[in-house]
């Protein structure tokens, strides 16, 4: 179930600091879509086991933060 693999630790550290920058920031802000990708990020960083998988998670995320943005949401 769980994976102590050093790759996993550190790419949950990685998208986990970022996650929590964007959720800081969404909030200061008011800015819903960063908050709310900020807190997807955070969940994804809690249940993927995968160092790929969280990466691949978080690109998609921050594309999803940028197009909103662009977008106008």
């Amino acid at each position: 179930m769980f994976n102590f693999d050093p790759n996993t630790l550190y790419a949950s550290m990685l998208w986990g600091a970022l996650a929590s920058g964007l959720v800081l920031y969404g909030k200061k802000q008011g800015r819903a879509p960063v908050l709310i990708g900020g807190l997807a990020l955070v969940a994804a960083t809690f249940f993927i086991y995968s160092p790929l998988a969280i990466s691949l998670v978080g690109c998609l995320v921050i594309g999803g933060i940028w197009a909103a943005c662009k977008y106008g949401y």
